[in-house]
């Protein structure tokens, strides 16, 4: 049986000074799914990528400081897809996959809609692309 867990984060850097890698660290999980890192791939730090036997795999937001979502694993997945093949929410970092046989585990950030109705309707229309 795989343990998996799921965590926004608000931004991973944050969350580092909250104590998320402590945390992470007493995880009985074999995968942990993170929403809203909030960080792009260059300024993401060394010590984020690979904590306490975990790998991470992130689908970073083109914006800096924007959205993000990331998959930590303690086993390599035989495959990891990276974005979902959206030609509109690909670039706001919303999709990460690791295949293990059968079994797939996704860590997914679903546009909330809260700001406004032009992402209620991005919502709308992420919904509906990515339900299928």
């Amino acid at each position: 049986m795989l343990r998996v867990i799921t965590a926004n984060l608000n931004g991973i850097r944050s969350a580092a000074k909250k104590g998320f890698f402590d945390w992470l660290g007493d995880q009985k999980a074999d995968c942990v799914c993170v929403q809203e890192i909030k960080v792009s791939a260059d300024d993401l730090p060394a010590e984020f990528a690979a904590p306490h036997g975990f790998t991470g795999h992130f689908h970073h937001a083109e914006k800096k400081g924007y959205s993000g979502a990331g998959l930590y694993t303690r086993r390599e997945p035989d495959d990891l897809i990276i974005g979902y093949g959206s030609s509109e929410f690909d670039s706001e970092g919303r999709y990460v996959e690791a295949r293990y046989g059968k079994l797939s585990v996704i860590s997914v950030y679903v546009p909330s809609g809260s700001s406004g109705e032009e992402r209620q309707q991005a919502k709308f229309r992420f919904m509906a692309e990515f339900m299928p």
